[in-house]
């Protein structure tokens, strides 16, 4: 199932990588991506960081407005794919307590 790796799969990671704000993201996917696909990794993402707090399909669909098919696709990948977005949950996770004023 693995994504196949290429120098031109190689050169547009490295791209991502060097994108420096989020407006540069904004800029860069605008032009790289439909509208559409933007949206959808967006709700994926956020289908996964649901899935992981223990959302169900049915409440994950609602919430998010994806088909019970795209929730399904995400769990899956969740419990059985490469682990990427266990990884990022955990590390936007990390950045957002981070981020918070720190309690005296």
């Amino acid at each position: 199932m693995g994504l196949r790796k290429d120098a031109q799969t190689d050169e547009l990671f490295c791209s991502i990588l060097a994108l420096k704000s989020v407006e540069e993201c904004y800029q860069y996917f605008e032009d790289l991506c439909t509208c559409k696909e933007i949206r959808d990794f967006g709700q994926r993402l956020e289908v996964a960081r649901l899935l992981d707090a223990g959302g169900s399909y049915q409440s994950v669909a609602q919430a998010t407005g994806v088909s019970s098919a795209t929730v399904g696709r995400v769990k899956r990948c969740l419990d059985y794919g490469t682990g990427g977005y266990r990884m990022i949950l955990r590390r936007r996770e990390e950045e957002r307590d981070n981020a918070e004023p720190q309690s005296r």
